[in-house]
């Protein structure tokens, strides 16, 4: 975890820019992401959201400019990046359903310990698996199997098993993709706590979600950047009424009755 002497880091995207085969997937993004700001990344499917991310995090080669902290981190190969503080979860969450929930934390903690270190008995548990099971909000299921989890908690393990890992970037792939309301109301609520001390960035498709819980959005169309604000400024730039929420210029915009829209980006 962050100390109190030590400054939060921010994420700036400059230029960003990925090609397959000829085709501009990203074209030319640029964003910058402070600490304690909740960031959601929206756009229609095709937008360029998820290739972002595999940018940042060293899936993809991309050329521009992306810095945490100050640090470059295009061109480092993923472990580095890792390294770095910077994780992120996919659409379904990866957990070892036939481990315990403490066992998973207890691993993902272990990711930066020697082998010899990780052989040796563990006594009582860890301040940072303690510190996550609280955050998280599983602390009386953490002797519980994950696969026994309802989808939402497996969720929240997942985000659990980068904050042992001292993870200072998180970027969330649609983080309550077919959680119930409830769930989903949790979970924005622990995204809130994590973005008190870390960079959050969420790629989300559920509008009502994005309009309780974002801090600021930024809107992707056709691999650039098509409006970026507050919730109240994106939703009320007629390009992204039109282009995004499938009203014309002028039209009021109403919240969907299911609260998403897309899918796969």
């Amino acid at each position: 975890m962050t100390t109190p002497d030590e400054p939060l880091k921010g994420l700036r995207i400059t230029d960003l820019r990925v090609s397959f085969d000829g085709f501009t997937a990203v074209d030319g993004v640029s964003l910058t992401v402070g600490p304690g700001d909740l960031r959601f990344l929206i756009g229609p499917n095709g937008a360029g959201k998820t290739t972002l991310v595999d940018a940042v995090t060293g899936l993809v080669p991309a050329t521009g400019s992306v810095e945490f902290g100050g640090t470059e981190l295009l061109g480092r190969p993923v472990h580095r990046i890792v390294r770095l503080g910077i994780g992120r979860t996919f659409q379904t969450a990866t957990v070892f359903e036939n481990l315990t929930v403490l066992q998973n934390l207890d691993i993902a903690a272990g990711a930066g310990r020697s082998p010899a270190a990780l052989l040796r008995r563990r006594k009582g548990v860890p301040d940072a698996v303690a510190r996550a099971l609280e955050t998280i909000g599983l602390t009386d299921r953490r002797g519980d199997l994950a696969g026994t989890l309802a989808h939402g908690r497996r969720q929240w393990l997942e985000i659990g098993m980068l904050l042992v890992q001292d993870v200072q970037l998180l970027l969330l792939d649609e983080p309550v993709a077919g959680m119930s309301h409830d769930e989903r109301a949790e979970t924005g609520g622990l995204l809130r706590r994590i973005a008190e001390d870390r960079t959050v960035v969420v790629i989300e498709h559920d509008m009502d979600f994005m309009r309780t819980f974002a801090s600021s959005v930024t809107v992707l169309h056709a691999g650039r950047v098509l409006s970026e604000g507050s919730v109240a400024d994106v939703q009320a730039d007629p390009r992204v009424q039109e282009v995004y929420l499938g009203h014309s210029p002028g039209e009021p915009v109403a919240a969907p009755a299911g609260g998403s829209a897309g899918g796969e980006d």
